[in-house]
């Protein structure tokens, strides 16, 4: 294959594919160049004049290499990894780096194993994280747990590129005794740790990075992302559904510290894929904030690659994998062309490949065991009129910690004439029974409930309602769809499931992308406030590592002091 390389390379043979009449971007120097790209075996052997057995005409659009979303839960799109490809791919991404932790928490080592194995069945190179946190912390009940044995055990293992996002950064801070299997456990091994570390700063994050930890996709400010990378940090751009801080952070980036900024989408929903897109959308959002166009793509590129170690990736150069994409423009980002390995795998918005049966093994199925629920089941006794209340920040996963005054009866809070909402956490795993209770403000439900399978990061039940009834409805049709999402109002139920581990659904994406538009049209229709993504923004809301106020099976959880608190104030 050298030879092969070579006689391509130089002109004594036509190169197995060229891309002609074109423009691409040279991510090395910055420039938008002109010339033909000549592909051999995969690989991308010059640019120049060339001449191909095959030839595509790029009618003047740019070339681009094939982005690499540098952090993505698969799971948050709620689409199998087959379908998840399906969408990205014409979108431009080629590579991703996925961290399982949603599924691994429902399903153990399994569900990671799973994710690898079934992105196999596309063109998608997904490089799978060991999720570092399951569970992400102490005071919630998961479906596994993944121990600094186990962490020692599987981090060298072919399906694993490296650990994933470091959640637990008190327990690095404190030297818990896993915590520190599992970073000297990375380092042994030679890989990449992810973070996760938000408003983490001064010396506490000298500590974080100084065990190992190399990213964070958790900025909120470009102050905050100008510090993780003044001490070495590579930070992400990242534009999910429910968190978007592109275009507040991207300002941060400049011409001496641009090579530590990466993009992400970290979760975003299947409906945001198919309509808005994936990091040809983040590229839109960034360039429209005032980013260069060229900077904004070598964070997509070159600068992931290099993160996290992928070598032959992240530019269109002789030795680099032939992954490409094409565009009509570096400010519209409307994809042409993607190719992988050499290889057009979608053209004008459509995947050239098929996935074949979905690969379903037994180990991420029926996993919802939960007992019978009832209405009284959610009664919220307070001992006075003040009780701490969870309140919803519009685009974020940060909640705040709020005290309202709130009226009692008959042993239960009085929600009526309120933004209140009860809110809780049903443990949906091992059958313990278990139910954390609180309140949520400025969600804006009305008659109603919503609950779902989804509840970042232990995926135990989440609901809220704003009556006991509805409530128990809601987990009632969670129990018997055996995981999904369900609305409930005046104690009639509508559902759509997920049949992969109550978080993903194995249907075509066009066919969920349609139910589950309809049902989230009925969580608007019964009141929710259109500024919030009805279930993802949910889904959230039992995420104890992200602050300030978030609920688990066990109770109502203060991120800022990481502690179980009271619902009294």
């Amino acid at each position: 294959m050298l030879e092969q390389y070579i006689d391509a390379a130089v002109g004594r043979k036509k190169a197995e594919t060229v891309l002609k009449n074109g423009r691409f971007v040279n991510v090395f120097t910055g420039e938008i160049c002109e010339g033909d790209i000549a592909v051999e075996g995969g690989k991308i052997v010059g640019f120049g004049k060339y001449e191909g057995e095959t030839e595509y005409d790029l009618a003047g659009k740019t070339a681009v290499p094939g982005l690499i979303d540098a952090h993505v839960h698969i799971e948050s799109s709620q689409l199998s990894p087959e379908e998840f490809a399906r969408l990205v791919l014409p979108r431009g991404t080629t590579t991703a780096i996925a961290d399982p932790h949603e599924i691994t928490n429902v399903c153990g080592i399994a569900g990671a194993k799973y994710i690898a194995d079934a992105s196999k069945n596309t063109p998608l190179e997904v490089k799978v994280m060991l999720p570092s946190c399951v569970p992400a912390t102490a005071f919630e009940t998961s479906g596994a747990t993944l121990t600094g044995a186990d962490t020692e055990k599987y981090i060298g293992a072919d399906f694993i590129h490296g650990l994933g996002e470091f959640m637990n950064y008190p327990g690095v801070l404190y030297k818990d005794s896993e915590v520190m299997k599992k970073l000297a456990a990375a380092r042994k091994a030679g890989k990449v740790v992810d973070g996760h570390a938000p408003a983490t700063s001064g010396l506490g994050l000298n500590a974080y990075i100084a065990a190992g930890i190399s990213t964070d996709h958790e900025c909120t400010s470009p102050e905050e992302a100008l510090e993780k990378v003044s001490k070495g940090m590579y930070v992400h751009l990242r534009e999910g559904s429910a968190t978007r801080n592109v275009a507040a952070n991207c300002g941060a980036a400049n011409a001496a510290n641009l090579r530590r900024f990466l993009l992400c989408t970290d979760d975003r929903h299947a409906a945001d894929l198919k309509a808005k897109g994936h990091l040809d959308n983040a590229l839109r959002v960034a360039v429209a904030a005032g980013m260069n166009p060229v900077w904004a793509i070598i964070a997509a590129t070159l600068n992931s690659a290099e993160c996290y170690r992928l070598y032959g990736k992240g530019a269109i150069a002789p030795g680099y994998d032939a992954d490409i994409a094409v565009f009509d423009d570096l400010k519209n980002f409307n994809c042409a062309m993607v190719f992988k390995g050499g290889r057009l795998v979608a053209k004008e918005g459509k995947a050239l490949f098929k996935t074949g049966e979905k690969y379903l093994p037994a180990e991420v199925k029926n996993t919802v065991h939960v007992g019978n629920v009832a209405p009284d089941d959610f009664k919220i006794k307070l001992k006075g009129r003040r009780a701490n209340v969870i309140r919803l920040l519009k685009d974020n996963v940060v909640t705040e910690k709020v005290v309202r005054e709130v009226e009692s009866e008959n042993g239960d809070v009085k929600l009526c004439g309120t933004d209140l909402l009860k809110l809780a956490v049903v443990e949906r795993h091992r059958g313990t029974g278990n139910i954390g209770l609180g309140l949520l403000e400025g969600y804006g439900l009305k008659n109603g409930a919503i609950a779902l399978t989804i509840a970042h990061d232990s995926h135990n039940i989440i609901v809220l309602g704003d009556n006991n009834a509805d409530m128990a409805a809601a987990v009632a049709e969670l129990k018997r769809i055996g995981g999904g999402m369900a609305i409930a109002e005046g104690g009639k139920a509508q559902s759509l499931p997920l049949d992969i581990a109550g978080l993903m659904s194995s249907l075509p994406a066009e066919e969920y992308i349609a139910q589950s538009e309809k049902l989230l049209e009925k969580a608007y229709s019964m009141g929710v406030s259109r500024d919030v993504e009805a279930f993802m923004s949910l889904s959230f809301l039992a995420l104890l590592v992200i602050p300030s106020l978030k609920l688990s099976d066990r109770g109502l959880f203060d991120a800022d002091k990481f502690e179980l608190c009271s619902i009294d104030a």
